[in-house]
């Protein structure tokens, strides 16, 4: 097990670059390309290290959690560097606004730093350049970098770059109107199959994981966490407890007050000298809890509120013509009801974290998606300043959207100011299900009048969710931003089209999960589709595609789906319909087989500035059982960078979506989750997971795009919409466990 050593922030920089190298502050985009650093300017941030030797450090400011990630982000730098990847080496970068968002969430890492990424290499190959200019005597023009080197163009005469170093340090750093990027025939890397950096230890147990993290004189937390969100210790008993071999003590953690937000949840944390004995002495705690106003929440009588709610008039979000005159006008009226439940994120790392609290600063190692969060969380609870907050990134055993939430990291923080010493917080698996950041459940009903053709004359669609912003405000019961997830800025092209919201109070702690509101949004609305396609006696790839209609570029802010529009980002339809053009084509859409156990289904949504369409092929047997056999998914996300890891990123989606539409579902009964492990909330295990996925990415110039998310949301509805054809059964519910179809 690899020893984590303690180092302040000006020593980091000490102990990664030697003296003499070339360490370089690229400057940062305008604030308007972070969404998330509203008010701030230009951000001085170290990114690039060249030592004399020729060794090239790049700093890694988002986290690893299997997207590769740490990887695609350098890859680019040293890119447009010219630099030689062998000789470059990764540095995780601690918590710090310097290096602007290090929220590794929302599949927005390359989307916000591609260009900034770019800027930084060719900040640097140029000061390389004119630092061997100024050697040779010669114009800076002559002067190329080419793999590692400075080749003088008219003599052949070279550098390495570690022989530049100094004399790079010594240089004014450019203007950004002096630099001159990369054309893509020029891409060394950009765009190539390229293993990611940290392969070899990820195969050979190299890695550090925040398990992994150990310090001299830690003692290990496990917490009892109160059963019900909001609950109080009343009065607990230690004492067989504290006979517990290993077992050093216990303590009561300070109780939260409401909004959640990401502080500790409270409850009494055992102390051990290892996780085994904090764990076993945690079973003979008794306690006697006040379970307060959530211990009547019932995930079943919630559920029936939201579809009474879902049925009433809503908060309007979106309107477009005359609804009701359209459907005065409709020869038919079709309308249906569709629920997603509760979900979790179940990593397969639970949480866990190291804090050390010395001399009023606490360092913390992490597996963190974000340790600006950590920083800002644990500040308050400590009573100390964000600067004083040191949080050091580990790899992550899977994310989600789970560990953008440092809840655990509050725990550890406030456990080792408590006990002056070191302090490991392990969350066990049944931690992780129970006291999740819930993805929300959300109940959706759709209506549309249809002409003698089929085709709408009128859509009126109503979602209700319990919203991600009750985690910081106990009043909210409105979607917001979930709306403009698939909802309210549906593609298709309808002259009278109203979206509605319903209110939703939630009872448990709600958080965003890897795709976020796109997942019961893309199910409801793809269902639906395929359900007119179905009634009209249509092609359900054909009557979707009339549904978009002509390629175009939705004006968001005009139509009231957004507040503002990326002008690097148009809302193209044209792009979402080639996506479902070509993905039916790879699957021979034309020829699929139809019934008897056999069906093909497919859905297309656009979600995190990507598009992507998907067709899932099932086989149904006698006794109800599914097997996928293939999907393939089409995606257009703009700029690849990564393409091995990107195409990864879909055939994961595929089994991420197999889980959640297959078994994936969270209950509470007494305001108890229901769920606790692996057996009660399943995920795909290999006999249940698709046999072939099959993932085209478009080859396109478009600015870069996210890829981590978008591949989920069509997935469930193509899978439902192939149960139709296979069985006749119209799924409008999930998970598919709970329900019966034959074939």
């Amino acid at each position: 097990m690899r020893r984590i050593e303690n180092i302040s922030r000006r020593g980091f920089l000490k102990g990664v670059f030697s003296a003499g190298a070339f360490v370089l502050s690229a400057r940062l985009l305008p604030v308007e390309a972070f969404a998330a650093l509203e008010g701030a300017q230009f951000q001085p941030n170290i990114w690039i290290g060249l030592e004399t030797s020729g060794t090239l450090r790049i700093v890694a400011h988002r986290s690893e959690m299997g997207t590769g990630i740490r990887t695609s982000l350098p890859l680019v730098l040293a890119d447009e560097m010219e630099a030689d990847w062998s000789r470059v080496k990764i540095e995780q970068a601690i918590g710090d606004a310097k290096y602007g968002d290090q929220n590794t969430d929302g599949s927005r890492s390359i989307t916000r730093f591609n260009e900034i990424m770019h800027e930084a290499g060719a900040t640097a190959r140029l000061m390389l350049e004119q630092a061997a200019a100024k050697k040779w005597g010669v114009p800076a023009q002559e002067c190329k970098a080419q793999f590692h080197e400075i080749v003088h163009t008219p003599s052949g005469r070279k550098l390495a770059f570690g022989e530049l170093a100094t004399a790079a340090a010594e240089l004014p750093v450019p203007d950004k109107s002096a630099l001159k990027l990369k054309e893509k025939a020029a891409y060394r890397y950009i765009g190539k199959e390229v293993p990611i950096y940290d392969l070899k230890d990820l195969c050979t147990g190299g890695g550090t994981f925040g398990m992994d993290a150990k310090l001299e004189g830690m003692v290990y937390a496990s917490i009892e966490h109160p059963p019900v969100v909001g609950a109080k210790v009343r009065s607990f008993d230690d004492s067989e407890t504290k006979k517990f071999r290993g077992v050093q003590g216990t303590v009561k953690l300070a109780e939260f007050t409401p909004p959640w937000a990401f502080q500790q949840l409270g409850g009494i944390a055992v102390i051990a000298d290892s996780t085994w004995a904090a764990f076993q002495g945690r079973q003979k705690l008794k306690i006697e809890w006040d379970l307060g106003p959530n211990a009547s929440y019932s995930s079943a009588t919630y559920k029936e509120y939201l579809r009474e709610t879902a049925r009433k008039p809503g908060q309007v979000a979106r309107n477009v013509g005359d609804v009701d005159k359209g459907f005065a006008s409709a020869a038919k009226t079709i309308e249906a009801e569709y629920y997603v439940p509760h979900l979790a994120h179940a990593a397969m790392e639970p949480p866990v974290a190291v804090a050390d609290f010395k001399d009023g600063t606490v360092t913390l190692w992490a597996p963190t998606q974000n340790p600006q969060a950590v920083q800002q969380a644990v500040a308050p609870a400590l009573g100390i300043e964000q600067k004083d907050v040191i949080c050091n990134v580990t790899l992550l055993g899977g994310g989600f959207g789970r560990k953008s939430k440092p809840d655990y990291c509050v725990e550890a923080a406030l456990l080792s100011k408590q006990l002056g010493k070191p302090v490991k917080v392990v969350w066990n698996r049944e931690d992780d299900i129970r006291f999740d950041y819930f993805h929300s459940v959300a109940a959706t009903y759709i209506k549309a009048g249809v002409d003698a053709a089929g085709k709408p004359v009128a859509w009126l669609q109503r979602s209700v969710s319990p919203p991600i912003g009750s985690m910081n405000n106990v009043d909210a019961v409105h979607q917001t931003f979930e709306l403009g997830m698939g909802f309210s800025n549906v593609p298709f092209n309808l002259a009278n089209h109203r979206v509605e919201s319903g209110p939703a109070p939630a009872r448990v702690r709600i958080g965003w999960m890897r795709s976020v509101a796109n997942i019961p949004h893309a199910f409801a609305v793809s269902s639906f589709a395929d359900e007119l396609a179905h009634s009209a006696g249509r092609d359900p790839k054909d009557y979707l595609l009339e549904l978009i209609g002509e390629a175009r570029q939705i004006d968001v802010v005009a139509q009231g789906i957004a507040r503002q529009a990326n002008p690097a980002f148009p809302y193209d339809t044209g792009r979402l319909r080639h996506t479902i053009e070509q993905v039916a084509a790879n699957a021979n859409w034309a020829n699929r087989p139809k019934g008897n156990g056999r069906g093909f289904g497919i859905a297309a949504h656009y979600s995190f500035l990507s598009y992507v369409a998907t067709v899932v092929e099932v086989q149904v047997d006698s006794g109800g059982r599914i097997k996928i056999p293939n999907v393939w998914t089409v995606a257009d996300c703009g700029k690849i960078v990564h393409p091995e890891r990107v195409r990864g990123q879909f055939e994961g989606a595929a089994v991420f979506g197999a889980s959640l539409a297959l078994m994936g579902e969270i209950t509470a009964s007494d305001g108890r989750i229901d769920q606790s492990n692996f057996h009660d909330y399943p995920v795909t295990r290999i006999n249940q997971a698709p046999v072939r996925t099959h993932v085209q990415i478009i080859e396109s110039n478009a600015a870069p795009a996210g890829v981590g998310e978008p591949g989920v949301p069509p997935f469930a509805p193509a899978l439902c919409n192939a149960i139709f054809v296979a069985t006749g059964k119209r799924i409008r519910e999930l998970p598919l466990s709970k329900q019966q179809f034959r074939v």
